[in-house]
């Protein structure tokens, strides 16, 4: 299954990409330039090849966002025409500079929903890896939390959990995509307490269910 990620020179995208490409997928990785995305990922290695953000979207049948808040309209804007018909993957936090240690979802109630009315019917979105610390995500070792997945496909969800397994962590399903505001605030929390505590990126684990498989 070809992989797209649509920012994927930035930290979360590239730690994304890094780790489908490790386990065996073909990953592209897309930027604004095509020139740097094609140096991240000669950076990044496993066969991952770089492009401009159109291509990459177009090329991939699951397509990552990686994008900042800030950038999220402009550029799902740009590359709706090639993501029609395929599962696409938002991990938008809707992060505010400066405050970015307090919650202000949109009015759409979630960024993974206005990515949803963005992007139209021909688009199944699933929202996921907004509490994961991109730093820890890109190192091959245990990245101590959960990955929570939100979708109004079950199996699109499904895919999604599949690929988080592949990557060596455990994904949940979180329900529909309407959740997926309580993951994208938490985001905000989560900043709040790496700062409070001293923590260097704070996760979160579901109890309950430790032998549920990861994929």
């Amino acid at each position: 299954m070809k992989i797209s990620i649509v920012g994927g020179t930035g930290k979360l995208g590239a730690a994304i990409a890094r780790r489908l490409a490790k386990a065996g997928e073909p990953v592209t990785i897309g930027s604004r330039s095509r020139e740097s995305a094609e140096e991240v990922a000669a950076e990044l290695g496993f066969a991952i090849t770089g492009t401009d953000n159109r291509s990459a979207a177009e090329a991939g049948e699951i397509v990552f966002i990686t994008v900042p808040f800030a950038a999220q309209d402009a550029t799902l804007r740009e590359i709706a025409p090639y993501l029609q018909g395929k599962i696409v993957v938002d991990t938008t936090v809707p992060l505010m500079p400066p405050k970015v240690m307090r919650v202000q979802l949109p009015p759409e109630g979630s960024a993974a929903v206005r990515a949803q009315r963005l992007l139209g019917e021909g688009v199944t979105l699933v929202s996921a890896f907004h509490n994961v610390a991109a730093h820890k995500l890109i190192k091959d070792e245990d990245v101590g939390c959960d990955i929570l997945v939100f979708g109004d496909d079950k199996a699109a969800r499904e895919i999604v959990v599949s690929l988080a397994g592949l990557m060596g962590l455990r994904a949940l399903h979180g329900g529909p995509l309407a959740n997926s505001a309580a993951a994208e605030a938490l985001t905000s929390v989560l900043i709040f307490l790496n700062k409070a505590y001293q923590i260097d990126g704070a996760g979160v684990r579901i109890t309950g269910v430790a032998d549920a498989p990861l994929a």
